[in-house]
């Protein structure tokens, strides 16, 4: 049954990143959710875009526009899309910076916009200059973060007032994301059945995939049986393929790309690790697999602490420490039985904290807040 036209929200999500990661999975995943409670959702991205296509493959109503660059043709037909369409919405949800930027200055620019709602997904440090400050203070009506720490780290580092911005964890959804049968998916995947480390992360340098790889190297003679998946691809991928082959570890270590049936990748393994060192919020991919009743190894960074429960659902180590890392791995590679405590535990938690319904009734209420009010 569709809700009133009158409570019906019109949101439109802008995002300039032609990359893929979890940023992006939110912004369908919100889009999606949001179609399916009966609001009208569009999204403006770069026809080059990765989620430009994903949006068309999941039926999410997409409009392409080249604001991948901070460049003044980027905010020309910026600012004419939202004079002709602007009237349509009732709030704007911008993400990257660039789109964030474009947007605030092309609302500001009119005499009639939307008001701009800025999510902000990393904990990477945001400048401090006077232009900055507009940016988060005034171009933007309010602040959505992924995850408290991130919240107070804008606070604390920008002094940013925390009644401007609201944390809102990352929901998935929980019927897809569940535990599958091990063997069976190992099977329909083509992967060896050997006990499975995996790492599930754009090839970026700071999620920390070399820290990884030397951690494994470490571990490797005393756990020889055991195989890593790296589940991603990205910019960092022929660089990791040629460490894995300096190091020895061709024969533990399989790179599979981008994948769209995450759940069964995620089902093949037996723990998951996530030893990133910068620019976190709360990572899906680390929810992903704790619905997923995997055990989970990765650190302190960004917000990632909201995310697990520390030596109940995950073992977590210090950044960039692959003697560390490699200690923890291999507390878990030696004991079946604390990887299926700490699995069920992980499961628990994620079934009673991170349901999309969460997310989306938090930013709902953002939404209806801080948008346009309608007559």
């Amino acid at each position: 049954m569709g809700i009133d036209t009158n409570t019906r929200l019109r949101i439109l999500h802008t995002e300039s990143s032609t990359g893929w990661g979890g940023q992006e999975i939110r912004i369908l995943t919100e889009a999606k959710g949001f179609l399916d409670r009966g609001h009208e959702v569009t999204l403006l991205a770069p026809p080059t875009a990765q989620i430009h296509l994903a949006a068309l493959k999941a039926g999410i109503p997409v409009v392409g526009c080249p604001i991948e660059k901070k460049r003044p043709r980027a905010f020309a037909r910026l600012a004419l899309w939202f004079a002709r369409h602007g009237r349509e919405f009732d709030v704007v949800n911008t993400h990257s910076s660039t789109d964030s930027w474009l947007t605030a200055l092309a609302c500001a620019a009119l005499p009639v916009s939307p008001p701009v709602v800025r999510t902000r997904h990393v904990s990477t440090p945001v400048d401090r200059g006077l232009a900055t400050r507009w940016l988060y203070l005034r171009g933007t009506r309010h602040i959505v973060t992924t995850g408290e720490a991130v919240r107070m780290q804008l606070a604390r580092d920008n002094g940013f007032p925390l009644e401007h911005m609201t944390s809102v964890r990352t929901g998935i959804d929980l019927q897809r994301f569940r535990p599958l049968d091990r063997r069976e998916s190992r099977t329909k995947l083509c992967v060896a059945d050997r006990p499975t480390l995996g790492v599930l992360a754009t090839l970026r340098d700071w999620k920390g995939h070399d820290y990884l790889l030397d951690a494994l190297r470490s571990v490797v003679d005393r756990f020889g049986d055991w195989q890593l998946l790296v589940i991603g691809d990205g910019p960092r991928r022929a660089h990791l393929e040629r460490r894995t082959a300096q190091l020895g570890l061709q024969a533990h270590v399989r790179f599979v790309g981008n994948q769209d049936n995450v759940p069964e990748w995620l089902s093949a393994l037996d723990v998951f690790v996530l030893p990133s060192y910068g620019d976190e919020g709360v990572p899906q991919g680390i929810l992903q697999a704790m619905a997923c009743g995997l055990p989970v190894v990765t650190t302190p960074v960004g917000a990632i602490l909201e995310a697990v429960r520390e030596g109940e659902t995950a073992l977590v180590v210090e950044p960039r420490n692959a003697p560390a890392l490699a200690e923890a791995l291999g507390r878990l590679m030696s004991d079946a039985g604390l990887r299926a405590a700490m699995g069920r535990a992980g499961l628990e938690f994620a079934r009673a904290n991170f349901g999309i319904d969460a997310m989306l009734d938090r930013m709902e209420g953002v939404f209806r807040r801080y948008g346009r009010k309608r007559q």
